[in-house]
Parts: structure tokens; sequence; C-alpha cells
């Protein structure tokens, strides 16, 4: 037995939880049955901690163990976080698109890096429920923008609620682009509010295909709300240092896997 695991060996539930949420945050996930092996316990009492942990909305239950929950943010600390990242992605992304085609771009700090890489003279249309997607493309050749109506929400960075949803419903795109809190290889694509849902799910429908750029944090992360199934992800958008097992995960479901630079 090595020294790490004598020392947190006996500990009590309270203090074996904090560790266990420690792992969540280093990590993004944790698996019941190393965690019972370490502590030297049963799964039983990992699983109980997980329960408890899940229910303080610290972490999601998965088969064999949790997921870090995401937490929510504002929009300008999602810009500002990991910006040359989401660029390396935005680029990717970009490439998937065609020339002439009708694009739905949702708010997200990595969908305006996606904006903002988008080719000029293409003869695009962009819909967007984001003022400062908008504000990216206007001006520049060869873009058409079309604003989603409805209330802006400051958190989100854009426009939800009936009348966006019913504006998306009116609309047939070729790709869209809706920001994902997480996604996983098995049950597909979530997020954390449960307007975003409806609004997302709309996007989806509306679009002949359907591009999910994710961070490595998303692939790890566990959100609230079920937005949309792996069935309906045409494309996935994932950073060069990947989980290679992750991805590997997508690509056999028939997720078309796109690595960043």
């Amino acid at each position: 037995m090595s020294a790490d695991i004598r020392r947190i060996d006996g500990t009590l539930p309270g203090e074996r939880q904090g560790i266990v949420l420690d792992r969540l945050q280093r990590f993004g996930k944790v698996i019941a049955a190393e965690l019972a092996v370490e502590f030297g316990v049963s799964e039983d009492s990992i699983r109980r901690d997980l329960r408890e942990l899940a229910a303080a909305g610290l972490c999601k239950r998965v088969y064999g163990g949790a997921l870090l929950a995401t937490a929510a943010t504002t929009l300008e600390e999602r810009r500002a976080w990991q910006p040359e990242r989401k660029r390396a992605l935005a680029k990717v992304a970009a490439s998937l698109v065609l020339p002439g085609q009708i694009l739905i771009i949702d708010a997200g700090s990595t969908n305006l890096a996606i904006a903002a890489a988008l080719p000029e003279r293409q003869q695009l249309t962009v819909v967007t429920n984001a003022p400062d997607v908008a504000a990216a493309l206007m001006g520049r050749p060869g873009f058409e923008v079309l604003m989603l109506g409805g209330r802006i929400d400051h958190k989100i960075g854009g426009a939800v609620g009936a009348q966006t949803v019913r504006d998306v419903q009116g609309l047939r795109a070729d790709l869209c682009f809706p920001g994902a809190c997480a996604i996983d290889a098995d049950s597909g694509l979530w997020t954390m509010d449960a307007e975003e849902v409806v609004l997302k799910r709309a996007m989806v429908e509306a679009s002949g295909e359907t591009v999910i750029v994710a961070t490595n944090d998303k692939l790890l992360t566990a959100a609230t709300h079920h937005t949309a199934s792996i069935a309906a992800v045409t494309h996935l958008v994932v950073e060069r240092d990947a989980d290679v097992k992750i991805v590997a995960r997508f690509r056999s479901k028939g997720v078309g896997v796109h690595m960043a630079s």
C-alpha cells in the first residue's frame, strides 16, 4: 500500500468527501471502485458520498462514479478564459462552413470566436440570438446577419424565451452551433439553464447538421438539463490534447470528430 493511500485510509465521511471533491475539481471525474480501494472502504460507502455531493449540487452521478458539475459563470468570465484555445477551436469549426450556407450561431464565448473566424466573401447568412456575435459580423463583406428577437439575458449574452424559440422554429438552416455546457458520448448534449434548453433544441431541429465545439472541460463535466441526443450531433470539434479514449467513444457513436491544431 502506498504512503498516499495510508494517509487517507480511515478518514471520516466528511473528510473523505472533501478529498473526493478536490479530485473532481482537479480531474473532472472520479471512479467509485478506485476510490473504494484508495480509501479502504466499500463501494457502497463511496456511492453514498457521491450521492451526498450530488445532492449538494457539487457533482453529477454517472454509472461507476461521478463528474464535476458545471459551474455557472458570467459571460465576461467565460470570454477571459482560455481565449487562445477557443480561437484554435474556432478556426477548425469555421472550416466546416461552406459558401452560401445559412448558419445558426448561439450565444457564448466560444461561438463569438467562431463568428470572428468565419471566412469573408462567402455569401453566408448568420442567424444569432447574441448581440456580440452580430456585432462581430456587421460590416464584414459577404455576411447577412439576422437577429433573433426576445429578452436578452445578460448572463447568457443572448436572447432567450418564447419569442426567440418561435423565431428559430420558423427557420431552416444548414448548420447550427449551439453552445454546450457539457457533452457526453452516451447521453449527448447538456445545458445548465432551462430556458436555454428549449432554444438549443429548436436550433438543432431547425438545422441540417449540428456542430458542437468543446473545450476539454466540457468533455469531463456534467450539466443539469438534457438538450439533445448524441445522434443529433454531426460534428464535434475538440482540443488537440483531448483524452484519446473520450474521442474514440464519440467516433464510435458516428460523430465526426475534428481536432484543433
